[in-house]
């Protein structure tokens, strides 16, 4: 029987580069009032340089996209004049505008009634994300029972011990959950490699295979393949 669903978050469930730049927006603003110097050294073109150099010395926070992005602040704040001290305290402050402008999220069509809908029907429902959206603050938590992230875990998705917590989390063996998600390598199959049932959202009309359990192509499609899904596990002996 299946009793929990998973989400992944962004890409799944609105579209996460118009939140990125929106928010690198409202950041550099606030950069431009408080830390001066890093805008008149730095302009956005020079984040994905500024990311590679900080990767480079710290490959340990490869799987953070939090700890990634206040390194850069810090490592471009130090470039541009700022002492370790002054740099480590403006990071902090510039990071937390950032995240919360990263949480200002549209979502898809049909995503809101789609989980409400699985929510009344009494499935367990959480997010399993790479990234640094918060299930509060975006909206979901009416919706949403628990989150892991990447950040959180200390590995990404597609490695398993994301799923694995999860399952650990909710007591529920691998085929009474679904993972739902955007992405072929990280979401389906990692989600398949630990055993869990699979929906790819393929709003894009890829025409790529993936090996998904079901595919939708409209939010709105997913409660009927979690139907379908259900109805197979039912018809399954397990032990």
């Amino acid at each position: 029987m299946i009793k929990c669903i998973t989400f992944d978050l962004d890409d799944t469930l609105w579209a996460v580069n118009p939140v990125v730049e929106q928010a690198n927006h409202t950041l550099i603003e606030w950069l431009q009032q408080n830390a001066a110097a890093f805008t008149q050294t730095h302009g956005l073109s020079d984040f994905p340089r500024l990311r590679r150099e900080v990767l480079e010395k710290h490959p340990e926070i490869a799987h953070s996209v939090t700890q990634i992005r206040i390194k850069l602040l810090e490592h471009g704040l130090q470039l541009a004049g700022y002492s370790e001290a002054e740099s480590e305290a403006l990071a902090l402050q510039a990071f937390e505008v950032f995240l919360d402008a990263r949480q200002q999220v549209t979502f898809f069509e049909h995503a809101i009634a789609m989980i409400r809908d699985l929510h009344w029907q009494g499935y367990r429902i959480g997010a399993l994300s790479n990234g640094n959206a918060d299930i509060e603050r975006v909206g979901l938590s009416d919706y949403f029972d628990f989150q892991f992230s990447a950040d959180k875990v200390g590995t990404e998705k597609p490695h398993p011990l994301m799923f694995e917590q999860m399952l650990h989390h909710v007591g529920l063996r691998p085929e009474q959950v679904i993972h739902i998600g955007d992405n072929p390598v990280h979401d389906i199959e990692g989600a398949n490699n630990v055993g869990l049932w699979t929906i790819w959202v393929n709003l894009d009309g890829k025409t790529e295979h993936v090996p998904a359990t079901r595919t939708v192509t409209c939010l709105s499609e997913i409660p009927a393949a979690v139907r379908s899904i259900a109805d197979e596990a039912d018809s399954r002996v397990t032990i």
